[in-house]
């Protein structure tokens, strides 16, 4: 079936003009990218953001060949504990895998925390004990943190910000504006795990089989992704937003087409027969464990197979490819053979879960 032309399609777009914050523009979709833009961008605009990516290579201080990494990262989650994890633990795995996208290898972290008046002193040794294991199982350190307390009722419990330093290899070169026309589309495992894991929880939904998030830290499938080989062209983790969040922008930070199709995205029956029942898209869940992966199609088949052989990549599957049509939208291939644009989240799917 041809694919047809979306050259002129138009969809609606929230109200821009909000004169307070709202849930949304926390969500990754349409309004975070517009408060992004329009608002920090334009006020602390230089070269370094304009990479875009999930951290930031700083080429001006090279090291050994290799060049450093920078991200930052701040986590509201609620509840403080789910299945498969907690607020601890994400902190660290979130600003790890956001060095890890940009192929670096993470070296250390920062940890500031936001204390509520009132909260347990159990409860925030669970998270410190969970945060440690995590650095070990990542191979990092905290290197230096900072600790606020709020008045009660001001800060539901605790906020944990995570900064992040690593080195990227030398010949790495990994970046959202490096996808070209040709190249497969990976990802590495079940979408929507965590989103729905916080919603079940939340919302106290039952469900036939519990789901689990699937927060993970992916810096050694990435090192070992890149032993294959260094052409791979972009890495982002499915966090807000999920696939589709990703897809968009990788699409128009390169200025090319993306296609996939939908009966190759790997997701959960169970979390799939949730999206089922509350008339969610996996593909606009959130992820704490998964990545995207660009790499060229003479690498795919290799690269997949290193995934498959990693605990966090045994469920990975080459989705789509990267064409020159209809340059900066995503188009998905349904089951039954028709076509749809796969547009960014306009406002917020599930608030505070990361």
């Amino acid at each position: 079936m041809d694919i047809p032309s979306f050259d002129g399609w138009i969809c609606p777009l929230p109200l821009k003009n909000y004169p307070t914050i709202v849930m949304g523009h926390g969500a990754g979709g349409k309004m975070m990218n517009d408060l992004i833009q329009h608002l920090f961008a334009s006020e602390f605009n230089n070269d370094l953001l304009a990479q875009s990516g999930d951290s930031t290579a700083l080429d001006s201080l090279p090291l050994n060949g290799g060049r450093l990494a920078f991200s930052t990262d701040s986590f509201v989650v609620s509840p403080l504990f789910f299945p498969g994890g907690d607020i601890g633990e994400l902190a660290v795995n979130g600003t790890v895998n956001d060095l890890a996208m940009s192929g670096a290898k993470p070296l250390f972290l920062s940890a500031g925390f936001i204390l509520e008046e009132g909260l347990e002193m159990e409860t925030l040794g669970r998270i410190s004990a969970s945060m440690a294991n995590a650095c070990k199982k990542a191979g990092v350190q905290i290197a230096a943190g900072d600790t606020k307390v709020v008045d009660k009722g001001h800060g539901d419990g605790v906020y944990i910000n995570t900064t992040g330093i690593g080195v990227i290899p030398a010949g790495v070169n990994i970046a959202p504006q490096n996808a070209r026309p040709g190249d497969a589309i990976l990802v590495s495992g079940t979408l929507g795990d965590h989103g729905i894991a916080i919603m079940s929880v939340r919302e106290g939904l039952g469900f036939e089989s519990q789901i689990r998030s699937d927060t993970a830290p992916l810096n050694g499938l990435v090192a070992e992704m890149l032993d294959v080989t260094k052409e791979i062209h972009c890495l982002r983790d499915a966090t807000r937003g999920g696939l589709s969040a990703v897809l968009n922008e990788l699409a128009a930070a390169s200025g090319v087409g993306i296609e996939f199709e939908e009966g190759k995205v790997p997701v959960h029956p169970a979390v799939n027969a949730a999206c089922e029942m509350l008339g969610l898209d996996p593909f606009y869940i959130a992820n704490e464990g998964k990545l995207v992966a660009f790499v060229p199609e003479t690498q795919a088949d290799k690269v997949l197979s290193v995934m498959k052989q990693n605990e966090f990549g045994k469920d990975a599957a080459i989705i789509g490819h990267v064409t020159e049509e209809h340059p900066g939208r995503v188009v998905a291939k349904t089951a039954i053979g028709s076509t749809r644009v796969v547009d960014l989240p306009a406002g917020e799917l599930l608030p505070r879960i990361c």
